[in-house]
């Protein structure tokens, strides 16, 4: 029951609408600052969900919100920085996820496993005019997010310290880990292993199944379990 209680709180927090300040060295204007800005990127992500961030285009978004593409470009310099922006969006606000879902809860397996759940289960979708689809944005992440870090100029792009927030993540859940196990070797590695293959199992499973061992009855929970059973053994 204990569990169930503190799945619910942290699933009614992410109906909160909130706004994070991103690193200024992805956008040329903050879209946080204005209403035009805001719909940018509501919109965008609303429109990278539904075509992909292949066919995802600046002049798709500016017919979806009736403006121009010299609007847009106004913001971001390309796509790629469009969808870094909404990456970094995405992590700062799974850390605020992550530190208002673990406030009082002192059972350190019990805050991996509400990690675990954070990392697994689908968002929210959006509920107001500039409130971001999350369950949207939560989809791009698991399909598109690879797509801003495995490049070749990864180590230019990373001097502007533009993957900070998902560091940031990664950090906290490895102190958790350390926590848990002040023993255990690799919290750091775990920890991104845990966000990575949280991504890979769950596109997997919708996508190609049998690279998984997800069925279709547990198929929502699978990603979730598999987590759990691959961090405790490691940590045992």
């Amino acid at each position: 029951m204990r569990n169930y209680y503190h799945f619910v709180i942290f699933v009614s927090i992410m109906d909160f609408q909130v706004t994070f300040k991103v690193n200024d060295k992805i956008y040329l204007r903050d879209p946080e600052s204005t209403e035009v800005g805001r719909e940018i990127v509501k919109n965008a992500i609303d429109l990278v969900y539904e075509l992909g961030f292949e066919q995802f285009t600046f002049k798709k978004l500016a017919a979806e919100i009736g403006s121009t593409e010299a609007t847009i470009y106004r913001y971001f310099e390309n796509k790629h920085r469009l969808l870094l922006y909404i990456l970094n969006w995405y992590w700062n606000y799974m850390e605020f996820l992550v530190d208002y879902t673990l406030t009082n809860i002192k059972d350190n397996k019990e805050r991996l496993k509400l990690i675990v759940k954070l990392l697994t289960h689908e968002l929210p979708e959006s509920t107001g005019k500039f409130d971001y689809n999350k369950k949207n944005l939560n989809a791009i992440v698991i399909a598109e997010s690879s797509k801003v870090y495995l490049v070749k100029e990864v180590s230019e792009i990373n001097k502007d310290q533009v993957f900070k927030p998902y560091k940031d993540l990664c950090a906290k859940i490895a102190t958790v880990i350390s926590a848990y196990n002040p023993k255990y070797k690799y919290p750091k590695s775990l920890s991104t292993t845990l966000i990575e293959a949280s991504h890979h199992q769950q596109y997997f499973s919708l996508n190609l199944p049998r690279l998984t061992d997800a069925t279709p009855k547990n198929r929502a929970e699978f990603t979730g379990q598999f987590l759990e059973d691959l961090l405790f053994k490691a940590l045992s």
